[in-house]
């Protein structure tokens, strides 16, 4: 019984494991896509960083990443951007390709 009790708990550890991981990348993709709007948006480098931490929060609203592309769209656009949706979901993906890279880089 302790040999299932045992690869319970090391399967319980591993999703956890992964969870954490999983949100980790999405963070950093959060952060990586909020540079990438605020330079489209020519923000200086204080707003920048205030920028792409107000980008990460915004995914914590919703599941998905429908309440990161809704505030990256809005905010472009009200800053003049000419943007689409298919242009800021491009980003993000090519951001959560460069934050996996990044993250498992590191570890």
């Amino acid at each position: 019984m302790t040999s299932f009790q045992d690869r319970e708990r090391a399967e319980e550890a591993k999703f956890a494991h992964d969870a954490d991981t999983q949100f980790r990348i999405q963070a950093r993709r959060n952060r990586l896509v909020g540079e990438w709007a605020a330079e489209r948006m020519k923000l200086s480098q204080a707003e920048t960083e205030a920028y792409a931490k107000a980008v990460v929060q915004a995914d914590f609203e919703e599941a998905g990443d429908e309440d990161v592309i809704r505030k990256l769209l809005g905010d472009l656009t009200a800053a003049g951007v000419d943007t689409s949706e298919a242009e800021v979901r491009a980003a993000l993906e090519a951001k959560q390709v460069e934050a996996r890279r990044a993250f498992l880089g590191e570890a």
